[in-house]
């Protein structure tokens, strides 16, 4: 049996490979919402902001760096880069699972500074 860590990982994996719609018929829950800021918080309105991203980043990078399960909930840290020479930035997505589906999702992002004080990093 796949877990949810597993199934968290997948649908960001292809959603990094601009393979959205797949993503969503997978491993999207019927009532799915998501507390992204600069969208609706319905499937549609999320899966059509990251068609146009896919669309204008077609180089986009996302390395999964940490993830961890506790009961329902899944936490994936990862690295994305819209392109090979940007140097990205950080981001954690909270899933929710409900019924092997996800029905929630936060995510939480911070750009590389052009100067960094701390000597370890980000990643």
């Amino acid at each position: 049996m796949i877990s949810n860590k597993e199934k968290a990982t997948h649908f960001l994996n292809l959603i990094g490979e601009a393979k959205i719609e797949q993503a969503f018929e997978l491993y999207v829950s019927e009532g799915f919402k998501h507390h992204n800021p600069y969208f609706k918080s319905d499937a549609l309105s999320l899966q059509k902001a990251m068609k146009e991203d896919a669309k204008a980043n077609p180089k986009k990078e996302l390395k999964i760096l940490r993830s961890l399960e506790d009961g329902d909930l899944v936490a994936i840290h990862s690295h994305v880069k819209q392109n090979p020479k940007d140097k990205g930035f950080v981001l954690v997505h909270f899933f929710k699972f409900n019924e092997d589906k996800i029905l929630e999702l936060w995510d939480l992002g911070q750009e590389f500074p052009d100067q960094m004080i701390n000597e370890l990093g980000m990643l």
